[in-house]
Parts: C-alpha cells; sequence; structure tokens
C-alpha cells in the first residue's frame, strides 16, 4: 500500500504544480527526492551510552538504522581527533520518505510549543529546504519517561525542482506549515 502523501502528491499536488508553473513535461514537475535526518551527538563519543539512545531514538523516529558519522580531520580546539563519532544521519527515499513526512506535519510539528510555522527562507537556493528540531521529544515514537537528555536534529528536504518558489509550493501542497513573511 502506497503512503498517503504520496497519492495525494500523485492526485492533488502534480495537476496543481503542472497548471500552476505550466509545465509541459510531466518529468519537469518537482517531486520529493530524499530527506535526510541529521544528529550531532556532542560529546557522545566518551559516553557510549549516550551514544546508543541517541542511535535508538533516531531508529525509532526514522524506522531505520542510522549511519554514524566520523570526523574527517582533528579539531584541537573542540578536542576532536580524525575519525572520532560526531553524530548521525539517516537517508530516507520512497515510502518511507513519504510515511516520516506525513508524521512530520501531522503529528510531530503540531506538538511543538508556541509553534507559528515553519521559516519559509530555509531554502538553499537550488530547491531544497533545511529545518531544525530543538528536541526529539515531539514524536510520538519516543517516550517522554525514557529521556534523560534532549537532543536536537535537522531534516534536509531534497526536491528536483529547479527554483526555491517552485519547491516551496510543492512542501507547502504537500502540508508543510509554512510562516507567512
Amino acid at each position: 500500500m502506497a503512503a498517503r502523501l504520496h497519492e495525494l502528491y500523485k492526485t492533488d499536488v502534480t495537476p496543481g504544480l503542472k497548471e500552476q508553473f505550466s509545465y509541459e513535461n510531466a518529468m519537469a514537475i518537482p517531486r520529493l527526492q530524499k530527506i535526510v535526518l541529521s544528529m550531532g551527538i556532542g560529546d557522545a563519543h566518551d559516553e557510549k551510552a549516550k551514544l546508543e539512545t541517541t542511535m535508538e531514538q533516531l531508529s525509532l523516529i526514522a524506522g531505520q538504522k542510522p549511519a554514524i558519522t566520523r570526523a574527517r580531520r582533528s579539531v584541537s580546539n573542540f578536542n576532536l581527533r580524525k575519525g572520532m563519532t560526531v553524530g548521525l544521519k539517516v537517508t530516507l527515499r520512497g515510502a518511507r520518505m513519504y510515511e516520516f513526512l506525513d508524521r512530520l506535519v501531522t503529528v510531530a510539528i503540531p506538538r511543538v510549543k508556541d509553534f507559528r510555522g515553519l521559516n519559509p527562507n530555509g531554502f538553499d537556493g537550488r530547491g531544497n529546504y533545511s529545518m531544525g528540531i530543538a528536541e526529539q521529544s515531539i514524536f510520538p515514537e519516543i517516550d517522554p519517561a525514557n529521556i534523560t537528555f534532549t537532543q536536537g536534529m535537522n531534516i534536509t528536504m531534497q526536491t528536483s525542482a529547479e527554483t526555491d518558489e517552485e519547491a516551496r509550493e510543492l512542501l507547502r501542497r504537500l502540508g508543510m506549515p509554512f510562516r507567512e513573511s
């Protein structure tokens, strides 16, 4: 069974974007390519338990096991040595990507305290959108009783759109609650 947002994309978003931007070819219509979730783990390279907890929480949120990212070079000011664990990341594509976006838009973002909309300026000039989340407890998969420390994460959505305007409209039609500028 296809994800709900993928069906919405096929039935409502594609015809709407084709009409709004006057695409002649169906392959020119922007689509979501991947979503990357990443967490910096700070000083967890010293604490194995913190790394394991963070890894478990990110795998619950994403639905797949995260990859460990390591430092590419040493930085003496941060007591960081080449090869030390510095973060975790997960790349979501296909059905998992649409299911995650659906949970993010309908369940997680409305749980943010004093939420006034996402920053519409988070685009990079090439149609990709990045946003940050201050704590992992907004996801219903995470049990608040088991949280020993708060951990933020970055979420990047890569689209096939050529301009930020096209990407913003694609994500808005998929349900992203952008703040009015």
